[in-house]
């Protein structure tokens, strides 16, 4: 029974968060903020054999804040600031409760902007013990990641929008596993102010995990309204699910951000 609680509950992979400027970068000394606030909840969680029916109680809360700055138009500088609280417990097991911070720095680097925009990144990021994709113990960790982008814009139904795909790598200390990570996001402008976000977010773990970690992947889908609000300011709201996985949670929940750029 414990052994299923570590390989299920405590894959406490961060909720999908406001879409971030993607491959773009900002412009010379322009400087871009999402503050974003996550709430969400699971019932159930997928088992070793992917089915839905471990049962599961789950909570959680997410504060996140991201700072853009433009060193160049094509370097961007950026920093992320995190906090999360957690509440779990699987079957009749004493219920866990966890609350910790972490901090992201790093940068972005546009390649080329003749064929849509081609964008590599890198970051590193101290994390607290239930501030990653996947938590047991207390013990905090260093990661190390690496992201290549390509975003590009589009018209549909004389409508404008834009499209991002991204795809990292994640070296992670160990005894947790590295990660392999593949993000989607697709926008429509429905008008001058309101624009209609998807987003896809899917974490899959390397084969290097150590006791008391497991293999595990999820799969999130977000879908969103961006609504501009007055000048330099943007407001999102969205929820999301997490359709299939494996030994993670079936997680849903509710995201609102507010976008500030100057």
């Amino acid at each position: 029974m414990r052994s299923l609680l570590i390989a299920i509950v405590f894959v406490l992979s961060l909720s999908p968060c406001a879409a971030e400027a993607g491959a773009w970068t900002q412009g010379r000394h322009q400087w871009f903020t999402i503050t974003s606030f996550d709430i969400a909840s699971a019932a159930k969680g997928y088992g070793r054999d992917s089915r839905a029916d471990a049962p599961v109680k789950f909570q959680k809360f997410y504060a996140k804040d991201l700072v853009e700055f433009g060193l160049t138009d094509r370097i961007t500088l950026f920093g992320v600031s995190d906090y999360v609280v957690a509440n779990a417990t699987w079957a009749d097991e004493l219920p866990v409760h966890a609350r910790d911070a972490s901090f992201e720095g790093g940068a972005r680097y546009r390649i080329t902007d003749k064929i849509g925009v081609l964008s590599v990144q890198s970051s590193y990021k101290e994390a607290g013990p239930f501030d990653l994709s996947n938590s047991v113990g207390l013990d905090p960790a260093r990661i190390v990641e690496a992201r290549l982008l390509y975003g590009t814009n589009f018209k549909l139904f004389g409508r404008d929008g834009f499209a991002d795909i991204e795809g990292a790598q994640r070296w992670i200390t160990h005894p947790r596993p590295d990660e392999t990570v593949l993000d989607l996001t697709a926008g429509i402008w429905l008008g001058s102010t309101t624009m209609i976000m998807l987003q896809n977010f899917n974490v899959v773990s390397g084969s290097g995990a150590e006791p008391p970690y497991t293999y595990f992947r999820t799969h999130k889908i977000e879908l969103s309204v961006v609504r501009h609000l007055w000048r330099r300011w943007s407001v999102q709201l969205g929820g999301f699910v997490s359709p299939f996985g494996q030994n993670s949670l079936v997680e849903q929940g509710a995201s609102l951000a507010l976008w500030t750029r100057f």
